[in-house]
This record gives C-alpha cells, structure tokens and sequence, in this order.
C-alpha cells in the first residue's frame, strides 16, 4: 500500500513522536487513511518552471453578480490568462473570526463563497493552493465543542493548563493573553490561545489529533490541492518551558505530512509559513529537503522597502549575495506583499534597530500602523508592518507624479520576478490597491488596512483606463510576467550570483545551466538617473534589455544610464 522507505519513515517519525508501544497502531491508522483518500487524488503536474507566479488572493477579493469564487474565476481566465499558475486562496472554509483564521469546519466551502465544484473550476487554468490552518482551530468548532461536552472522541485536543501556569517564556506574536478560560461539563478550564481567545491551539502530543488532521490533509490535496500552505507551522507542538516555536517535534511533524504526501500525493508541494528570520525559515526546507518542498522569502519585504526609502540597497545586496542555492528538491516563494503585514522579525540581524525604528515611523507616516509582538521580559517589539505595500513604498502625502510612484513599486515588484524562487503576488498588489483606511476604521483591526473588498466590474473599468493607477500596475506586471515566462535564466533553480554595482542598484545575475542563457536583472532603486557599468559582464555579441527593446554594444555598457526606479532585464549575447 506504501513505499517500503517511506512506511519506513513514517513509522519512525511516530515513534519519535509518541513512542514505540503506539507506533504500530498508528502506523496501521496512518496506512488506512492514505488507502482510502489515494483513489480519489488526481495525478498532477509536478515541480516548477519559469513560467511559474503564484496569485494571493481571499475568495472574495473581488466580488459581483455571481458567487465570489465564480467572479474570481472568471478574474482568472480573463484578465489574469496565463499570468499566474498558481492561486492561493486564502482560507475560504467556515469561520469565526480572524479573516478566515478561526476555521470552525476544515472540510466545507463557506457557502456565501460557493461550493466545492467552484474551487475545482479554478484548476484548469491555475494550480489551487490551499491553507492548513492546523495549528489552532475556532472556539465554535465541532472539536471545541465536543471537547466542552465531554464527548470521548475530543478528550485530550486541546492543552489545559492551571491559570496560574508560567507561560513567560513562550514567543508570543499577539498582545493577549496565551491561557483563556472555557466553560465544559468538567467546571472550567483554561486553554492554550496562541492568537487569539477564538483559536484554540490544538494538541498534537495526542496522536487522535495527528490522524484527524492527516485525514483533513488528504481531503485538501483530493478536492484538487496542488500545493498545501501549513499556516503558522512553528508553533505546532507545545513544551512548557521553552519557547514552543520551532521545537523538533514540530520538525518532525512536518517531516511527516511530507511522507504522507509522498504516499499518497506526491504532486502536491508542502509550503511552509514562518514568519521568523531566515536560518528559521529554511530550516522547514529540513535536512536533504525532507520537509517542506517551499518556504516563503520573508525577508524580502522589509529589505525591499527599506532599500528604495533610504535609496540605497547595500543591505538587500548583501542579504542576497548570502542566500544558499537550493537545488532542484526546493525553493522559495518570493513575496514584498501578502495578507498580512511587512514582517518586522525577519530584519532581526539584518538591519540595526535605528533603522527598524525608522521603517516603524516611515509606516505610520504613510497611513499605516505596527503590530508589536510581546518579548519574555513583558516588553513590546514591532512584529508586522500595517499597510499596503504600494503607500508602503509610496508616501500619500508625496506630491508626485503618477508615473514616478508606479515607477517606484514596479521596481520593488520586479526585485521578487529576479530571484531564484516562485514570485508570489499578493492581488491587491497585482491590481494597485492604496491603504484601506476606511476598512480599518469599520473593523477595528489594522490587517484590514491591506484586505479590501473590490467589485470586479469597478476593477475592469479602471483596468481600461490606460492612465489609471490600476490600469498602470496591471499593465506593467502583465509586461514582466509574460517576459518572465520565456527566459529560461529565470527558473526557480537557475543559478543565481548578486553583482556588486554600487548603492544605487540592486543586481542579479541568472544563468540557466541547460540553455546557457544569462540575465542581468538590474534595479535602480533611487530617485535620480544613474549610470552603471556593465562592461565586465558583457558576453561575446549583442546585449538586449527585454523590457525596453534597446540594444546596446559593449562600449554602450560602459555607461548605461538608469531612469530613477528603472530596471532593465539586459540578455548576455
């Protein structure tokens, strides 16, 4: 029924889990659920190329006549064709609280968003990817409620602890409290909320909650999954007196999934979110790529900022010129923007903490607003960045011309279409959104600075307006990404080498070791017309720059003049 080394691994990441006298049983458990969901998991496209972007979207980011998920489809196949491969919907299942956070039923479509046969009708034209939010789960779930009522099956899901427990050293990412108190048939009980007093952390150290959860797996890649998001991974398993993030046992959970995946779906790719600074964020790639296949490149976002604010890239460069290739078994998604905000964790060692003061007072400045993360001494540190990221790298307040803060942003959109890895594409950013101001103020919570609501057919018409803000943006990135998908230099494993051009510039070399194609990806990332010399990477014939069309000798490369935020993608003759 299962690969011999993979039931191999399986049975010794349960018994490192939960023992050698469970293992056996669970092993047989485990075996029954890959044999009843492979039947029903369609075989796949496998991997990634080029020609690759993954769409972040919520189900009903764009809304009409019609169901969200239909307008969203219909998005897909007509404006979005052959733009982007991937969708990721963010979580579109029964919820609580939290945007969708707080699932109350892993297994349903919210039926104001649709049905199950709509989610399957993105998959023609793009590779759905779904999230698994199994690290908590909402306070008006079947689990919670079950295990308030005393049902046997929901004994031991959740972490009860006395209220007075030392909880101080766990890493905390929300200003709440961790324990919150429950009403249940035993009196009451005071349970583990990572987030928030609406999501219960689940307790894997009960091997009930594992086979619960590998069977909500299983169901996700049969409804068509093609790539599985592991929300919020690091905090999976809970050990007092730790920080409960990162902790082997979380490692050894995600080792798992994987085998299971492999048994029983092996197309579908595991991405990995932590939100955490980047010797962190790899070690879910695990050891020899045993673990997740993608981690996302947080990192990116705030360097990516922090280098067109200040007009200068020295600390992008040298963050990129460290990063490892890592090989054909994994790679990264590379994102500026998502649903959340601009971490602030993952420029801890990267940039001093003058400067991440500044990117704080730059976002509130710019519309925006911090989340602060609380430390073990009590203290508060910023966590996340709330704003969206065109007024990110945009100052509202600027008197400046539209095509200079379009300018702008494409160039902080195209740094992520350079680097080795998956782009990832946050939609408001793909259709030029502004900070939801309004949003903020109706909900009260400062993620929905970057969470609007927009009508399709508003969308389209200002798509039509060739001068529109949205019009601009979408253009351009329409330009970038059908370049992008034929340049072989820039598959997710090409080779990568970051050039040394000064401040002002943001470079990459790709060279794609089968075709022999190279690239220069170069970024201007100030507000003034620069020159480069290009003359030491020139190759033995023409050099082109995809982008503008212009060809250049090598004597021409001596000087090459830069417009301000311009990035030119120069072929290697």
């Amino acid at each position: 029924m299962i690969a011999d080394a993979i039931r191999e691994r399986i049975a010794r990441r349960l018994r490192l889990l939960y023992g050698d006298s469970r293992a056996s049983g669970l092993l047989a458990e485990v075996e029954r659920l890959v044999g009843e969901h492979r039947p029903r998991i369609a075989p796949a496209a496998r991997g990634w190329s080029q020609a690759d972007a993954l769409l972040i979207t919520y189900a009903d980011s764009l809304v009409g006549e019609e169901r969200p998920l239909r307008v969203l489809g219909d998005f897909l196949a007509r404006e979005a064709r052959d733009l982007v491969s991937f969708v990721h919907l963010l979580p579109f299942y029964p919820y609580s609280s939290d945007d969708g956070f707080a699932v109350s039923d892993y297994r349903a479509v919210r039926p104001d968003l649709g049905g199950w046969e709509d989610v399957a009708a993105l998959g023609p034209s793009c590779r759905p990817v779904f999230d698994a939010v199994f690290n908590h789960v909402s306070a008006q779930s079947a689990y919670l409620r079950g295990y308030c009522a005393g049902e046997p099956r929901y004994a031991g899901f959740f972490i009860s602890l006395p209220p007075g427990t030392d909880t101080s050293a766990v890493l905390r990412t929300r200003n709440l409290p961790l324990l919150h108190e429950y009403r249940t048939v035993r009196g009451p009980e005071w349970l583990w909320t990572t987030f928030s007093r609406d999501q219960v952390d689940l307790n894997f150290a009960n091997p009930r909650v594992l086979l619960e959860i590998l069977d909500v797996l299983l169901c996700y890649a049969a409804r068509g999954a093609a790539m599985i998001r592991l929300d919020a991974v690091p905090y999976l398993w809970k050990e007092l007196g730790t920080s409960c993030a990162h902790r082997p046992q979380t490692h050894e959970l995600v080792r798992l999934f994987r085998d299971v995946c492999d048994a029983a779906c092996p197309h579908v790719l595991l991405l990995a979110e932590t939100n955490a600074p980047h010797h962190e964020n790899v070690a879910y790639l695990g050891s020899g790529g045993d673990e997740a296949q993608v981690i996302y490149n947080f990192c990116l976002a705030p360097l990516v900022l922090w280098s067109l604010y200040r007009g200068d890239a020295t600390h992008l460069s040298r963050w990129a010129a460290g990063l490892e290739p890592l090989g054909g078994r994994a790679t990264c998604l590379n994102v500026t923007a998502t649903h959340d905000g601009i971490g602030m964790r993952p420029t801890e060692g990267l940039l001093g903490e003058r400067e991440r003061a500044e990117l704080v007072e730059m976002a509130r400045a710019h519309g925006g607003d911090v989340t602060g993360k609380r430390n073990a001494d009590g203290s508060v540190s910023p966590y996340e960045l709330n704003l969206n990221y065109f007024d990110a790298v945009n100052d509202p307040r600027a008197a400046e011309p539209l095509g200079l803060q379009v300018a702008r942003f494409m160039c902080s959109q195209a740094v992520p279409l350079a680097l080795a890895g998956i782009p990832g594409i946050y939609i408001h950013s793909l259709l030029g959104s502004r900070n939801d101001l309004a949003a903020v103020r109706r909900t009260g919570r400062l993620r929905s600075i970057n969470r609007a609501q927009l009508r399709l057919a508003e969308v389209r018409a200002e798509l039509a307006e060739a001068g529109s803000l949205r019009g601009r943006v979408f253009s351009a990135y329409r330009r970038l990404l059908e370049l992008r998908r034929e340049q072989r230099a820039f598959h997710p494993d090409a080779a990568q080498e970051v050039l040394d051009l000064g401040p002002a510039f943001f470079a990459v070399r790709r060279t794609d070791r089968d075709s022999g194609q190279e690239l220069l990806a170069l970024h201007n990332v100030t507000g003034q017309t620069r020159p480069a010399d290009l003359r030491a990477f020139a190759g033995r014939s023409g050099h082109r720059d995809l982008l503008s069309g212009e060809t250049f000798s090598r004597a021409a490369l001596g000087g090459l003049g830069f417009a301000p935020y311009q990035v030119r993608w120069i072929a290697l003759g």
